[in-house]
């Protein structure tokens, strides 16, 4: 007792240091520069497509941990313009849902679409069970489940404070790790299963050299403009502005939602009528530089108020859940999507890939293949499904999936 009324006078006699939201913003542009540094110098980071916020933060996250556990020094900051920053990229990941792009790509974009649908499910409904076996709330198993899996550091940034809302402490620590571990994990497990798929099942007379035009054409509507980003920015503006009247109107069906998912839904809607009528363009290589650049802040800023001394109670548990999405990974790319994908040289490279976007993010799936296709031979076929899947599809069937088991719980 007398210990742990010493240990309280201690956390009330530390040095505490407030940042604003101007303070906070210099910070998180600060770390990213340094993680940005060292991402040019240690090979590891570059190899595993590390994040340079990630990178920088979670330095500054280490050392903000020691002088809080050591009674030296606490650092709180204003995260106002963290909120901002995450609708500004989740509406940029709205504006790529284009329905025309999933038609043209045929059944085998339809059947990969679904596979991904089933893996974001498998997921959670792993986590939740392994919660269960050891003892955990169902929601600190979703907490390393797809929302940082497949979901990312920016899906773990935007859900951790809505686990926390529904009392779940340090939940925005625990998804953020886990997405730097699933980074990693999906990162080194890509190449090598891959591989194994193609050395046993002698899939190189699989391979099919085909037309890349198709690849040329995405990347043509990718073309920027200095005078189209002020446009772009004014898209964005309005599908946050109308998002929250859509954000409003999804409250009132008493179901969570995060509060991106209104300026997200508005976004989809506007790229598919642009796309169905002409009646305005929809300027997607501006608005995903927006968005990159706001991820990027919004990362920042999410890693330097990181609490990482609340995570020493679930240190075991949070083990055990995350070696269960690497078993699930494996089972699911190895058995499951290589067969249902065909069972050639591409199912093996689109399982490599989604090894990296299923455990981490659409860079780390492009490093898998790209490690397998500069070995052996391109796959036109993965590298026009992965990046459509992954950067335009997943996040935002991942966000309703990810609501609708949160509030079964």
């Amino acid at each position: 007792m007398l210990q742990q009324n010493k240990k309280k006078g201690e956390m009330q006699n530390m040095n505490q240091i407030s940042l604003d939201m101007y303070q906070t913003l210099g910070m998180a542009v600060a770390v990213l520069f340094l993680g940005a540094f060292l991402k040019k110098r240690i090979k590891f980071l570059e190899t595993f497509c590390i994040p340079s916020p990630v990178v920088g933060g979670l330095i500054f996250a280490i050392v903000s941990c020691i002088l809080y556990a050591t009674g030296i020094l606490e650092i709180s900051f204003d995260e106002t313009l963290k909120n901002v920053c995450m609708v500004i990229f989740f509406t940029s990941v709205g504006f790529q849902a284009n329905l025309k792009v999933l038609k043209s790509g045929g059944l085998s974009l339809v059947v990969f679409l679904v596979c991904v649908i089933v893996l974001i499910i498998s997921q959670n409904l792993v986590s939740v069970g392994l919660a269960k076996l050891v003892g955990v709330s169902p929601l600190i198993g979703l907490s390393t489940g797809s929302i940082p899996m497949v979901g990312g550091h920016g899906t773990a940034g935007a859900f951790g404070p809505v686990l926390e809302d529904l009392g779940i402490s340090g939940a925005s620590t625990l998804c953020t790790a886990a997405a730097t571990f699933g980074l990693v994990a999906g990162s080194l497990m890509g190449g090598p299963i891959g591989r194994r798929l193609i050395l046993k099942h002698d899939l190189l007379k699989t391979a099919v050299m085909e037309d890349d035009a198709t690849l040329v054409e995405d990347e043509k509507k990718h073309k920027r403009s200095v005078s189209m980003y002020a446009p772009a920015t004014y898209q964005i503006a309005i599908a946050m502005g109308l998002g929250t009247i859509v954000s409003w109107a999804l409250s009132k069906t008493g179901m969570t939602f995060p509060i991106y998912i209104g300026a997200m839904i508005v976004a989809a809607a506007m790229r598919n009528i642009s796309e169905h009528t002409n009646l305005f363009t929809v300027n997607m290589g501006e608005i995903n530089d927006i968005g990159g650049i706001c991820l990027s802040l919004f990362l920042g800023i999410a890693m330097i108020t990181l609490k990482l001394w609340q995570l020493a109670s679930l240190a075991l548990p949070l083990l055990i859940l995350l070696a269960g999405q690497v078993a699930l990974m494996f089972v699911f790319t190895y058995f499951v999507l290589f067969n249902v994908m065909g069972r050639n040289y591409d199912a093996a490279v689109l399982a490599a890939g989604t090894c990296g976007f299923g455990m981490g993010a659409t860079p780390n799936a492009m490093a898998n293949m790209q490690a397998l296709t500069e070995k052996y031979v391109p796959s036109v076929k993965a590298y026009l499904l992965v990046p459509i899947i992954g950067s335009m599809f997943a996040d935002f069937l991942n966000s309703l999936t990810i609501t609708f088991f949160i509030n079964l719980f």
